[in-house]
């Protein structure tokens, strides 16, 4: 299980460990070329891994090939929102990232199907098959927005690129609230996906082949697509950064939700947790874009999604290996749940300062061009009297001669 679930672990990490560079070609080369290529190499990725036959290969065609990939086609997805849509960006987003939950919803059916007509092979290369439609869809990427940062600074680097500074915009680590907000999220995520990895084969560990567990999957599908309607719809009505506080009651619920997942020892109280569970996932993942858009402005918005994606992507790979080798070692998850609960508490607490810190942050922007407008007219007052005292000794002479 410890090495099995490193396959998954890894693929996963590397979706979001790949999202820094991501955000710097998509500030190149734009959404609609970044989104293309990506899908081309998940769809080689994915085609690769259906010709291996161990599981040692896995790790580089789908842990790493395949989630590279996947990682340059979605993270674009999220940046051309951003140029359509300004003031329902919170449905938009929750709209758009619904659409994984019907996948996750249908997906677990058409895999049972497929894995009992054809062999595991044969099915990865039906997958292929939405992997082309991700890579035809890329072409519709069409940026509406240009790009202010080239009109301000038209200075170009070597080969026609813009300067370092503007490729790795490490600027937004200067924004407090930002920087706190993209050490509070990995910080909870070291136990988040812990139960998405091995539910499944705690359910068997507990309950045996007695109970179809499809239906966990399909209950976190629905109830992450509806949280997602929901709440997408929810952070349009709430200001600014108070958004965060959203996220701070997904970890909150997600937290408790997993320390309660060993307690069940009735497979519908386990039904009754997972609903709850994929509502405040659907929350979490729908408002990340939108308190972006918040913390940061859109000038800086696909840079600074890409380095939270990439921050998180350690506790990601990290998180779902530690609970198989508690799992081998103790012979149980029920360890593995409980200590998953406690880092999304400790994440949404260091979350909760984050709308206090954000708006002292404006209220001091705003109160720096008010001195500004000061200085400019103590200059030109000074300027005034400069020109008016070195005016007089001309005029004086002007009029003796």
């Amino acid at each position: 299980l410890y090495f099995a679930a490193w396959v998954s672990s890894l693929s996963m990490g590397m979706v979001f460990f790949c999202s820094p560079i991501v955000s710097i070609f998509t500030d190149l080369f734009g959404c609609r070329k970044v989104a293309v290529i990506g899908a081309a190499v998940g769809f080689a990725g994915l085609l690769a891994s259906s010709f291996v036959s161990t599981i040692e290969p896995l790790y580089f065609t789908y842990g790493i090939l395949f989630a590279c990939g996947c990682s340059f086609a979605y993270q674009p997805s999220l940046v051309i929102l951003g140029h359509y849509f300004k003031k329902r960006l919170g449905l938009v987003n929750g709209i758009v990232t619904a659409g994984s939950s019907l996948f996750t919803v249908s997906l677990p059916f058409l895999l049972r199907v497929l894995l009992d007509s054809v062999d595991l092979f044969n099915t990865l290369r039906v997958l292929c098959i939405l992997m082309f439609i991700l890579f035809l869809a890329g072409f519709t990427y069409k940026p509406l927005v240009s790009d202010t940062k080239d009109k301000e600074g038209g200075k170009k680097g070597k080969f026609g690129f813009p300067p370092e500074k503007k490729i790795c915009n490490f600027s937004v680590f200067k924004v407090l609230s930002y920087r706190i907000w993209a050490f509070g999220i990995p910080a909870a995520l070291f136990g988040y996906f812990v139960p998405y990895v091995h539910l499944m084969n705690h359910v068997k560990d507990r309950f045996g082949d007695s109970v179809p567990e499809e239906v966990l999957l399909l209950c976190l599908g629905i109830t992450s697509g509806v949280g997602r309607l929901i709440f997408g719809r929810v952070a349009d009505y709430i200001p600014g950064a108070k958004k965060i506080y959203l996220q701070v009651a997904s970890f909150f619920f997600i937290g408790l939700m997993s320390m309660m997942i060993p307690l069940c020892h009735v497979f519908g109280a386990l039904i009754a947790v997972c609903l709850f569970m994929g509502l405040f996932d659907g929350c979490f993942i729908c408002i990340m874009a939108p308190i972006a858009f918040e913390l940061v402005g859109a000038q800086d918005v696909s840079q600074a999604i890409g380095f939270l994606l990439g921050l998180m992507s350690v506790p990601m790979t990290v998180g779902p290996p530690i609970a198989g080798l508690l799992r081998d070692k103790l012979g149980t998850y029920d360890v593995a749940f409980y200590l998953a609960g406690v880092p999304p508490l400790i994440g949404g607490a260091i979350l909760c300062c984050i709308p206090w810190i954000h708006e002292r942050q404006k209220l001091k922007e705003r109160a720096k061009p008010v001195d500004g407008e000061t200085t400019e007219k103590m200059l030109e007052n000074e300027s005034t009297l400069v020109s008016n005292t070195t005016e007089k000794p001309i005029r004086e002479l002007e009029s003796g001669i």
